[in-house]
């Protein structure tokens, strides 16, 4: 067991920190849809309170990793987040206040009718 350590301590050392962000991202994103009711082989799936909570770590990563990704890596991940926070927005039985929703305190309020890009 104690040679395991080193060894993926090295492995993770190869790693850019690009693709261990992008991996976490993409992993908030899938758990947070899944939440949402969005999988296709599990449609009627939903727990508000998990996706709430898996935007809200999503928007945090994105809003602090950004600045250092680029915005070539960063535009497609903030669009998945506005993604995400839209659907949740249109799950919601009792809709969050602008500003109020899983996020929005990190990304500012998200509508529908906001001009994307």
């Amino acid at each position: 067991m104690t040679h395991a350590a080193p060894e993926s301590a090295r492995d993770i050392a190869e790693v850019p920190a690009l693709e261990i962000i992008s991996t976490a991202a993409l992993h908030l994103m899938s758990a947070a849809a899944v939440n949402l009711g969005l999988a296709e082989d599990l449609p009627e799936h939903r727990d508000l309170d998990e996706a709430r909570t898996l935007i809200e770590a999503l928007a945090g990563l994105v809003t602090a990793g950004a600045p250092r990704l680029g915005h070539h890596h960063a535009a497609p991940l903030r669009d998945g987040l506005r993604t995400l926070q839209l659907a949740f927005r249109e799950a919601s039985d009792i809709p969050d206040a602008p500003g109020e929703g899983p996020g929005e305190k990190l990304t500012g309020p998200v509508s529908p009718t906001r001009g994307g890009h």
